[in-house]
């Protein structure tokens, strides 16, 4: 599929209806080519996590450095600070975010079984590995599905079908990670929202926060699920 989707930004570069969009999908493929090389479920062993993060490092890096010291882009760029304070309507965005979460993921975890897609943690040590691999994979998906993917596509393509687009890898990666069943129903708005957000704020610090929010309910949820701790969800585990 990446092959023949390369083909046809060749193909479209050559008739000159498109102007380097080959040079910038492959960079997105590279990416996707360098996650492809391990297994990205929820596995919280030491060496996992330490391969883990390498690779999705490499996911973002290889792509980065290619596209800024190769091809002399800025196209793909991580604007932590904007030069501006975060609006009222941010903060209660984040609000709002942290309440939707605790209201529908214990749902979705519980009801559909996918908890048990993540192993069970009792030991303090196995849950701070979890919390880190929660969090961490959180902070990836920005970088890369945002900065990187969705940068890429807004070049080529208006916001929305970029954001539609980078939506799908965005949730392709989530299934692989765990969240199935009925997950996209979810991950689909929210990887579109996310993308939106990014869009207004242009501010990488705020989408991130976002999805850190939302994981530090997720984690709370899959040790919940498992261990019916800590009791502050409405759902009873299971």
């Amino acid at each position: 599929m990446l092959a023949l989707g390369l083909a046809g930004a060749w193909l479209a570069d050559r008739s000159g209806r498109t102007s380097r969009l080959l040079p910038d999908l492959a960079l997105v493929a590279l990416g996707q080519v360098i996650v492809s090389t391990i297994s990205v479920a929820a596995d919280i062993s030491y060496w996992n996590m330490l391969l883990m993060g390498v690779v999705l490092s490499l996911a973002v890096v290889v792509p980065f450095v290619i596209s800024r010291f190769v091809f002399g882009d800025r196209v793909i760029r991580f604007p932590w600070r904007t030069g501006h304070r975060w609006s009222p309507v941010q903060w209660s965005y984040l609000v709002l975010i942290a309440v939707l979460g605790w209201l529908i993921l214990p749902f979705y975890f519980i009801t559909s079984g996918v908890y048990t897609n993540w192993p069970t943690v009792t030991l303090p040590d196995e849950i701070a590995r979890l919390f880190v691999g929660v969090n961490a994979v959180g902070i990836w998906d920005e970088l890369f599905f945002v900065c990187t993917v969705f940068a890429l596509l807004r070049r080529h393509f208006p916001v929305w079908q970029a954001n539609l687009l980078q939506s799908i890898v965005f949730v392709s990666f989530l299934w692989e990670l765990g969240y199935q069943s009925w997950g996209p129903l979810l991950t689909i708005p929210f990887a579109l929202l996310q993308g939106y957000t990014f869009t207004l704020t242009k501010s990488l610090s705020f989408v991130i926060t976002v999805h850190l929010l939302f994981d530090l309910v997720v984690f709370l949820v899959i040790v919940y699920a498992h261990t019916g701790v800590p009791p502050i969800f409405l759902l009873a585990p299971p």
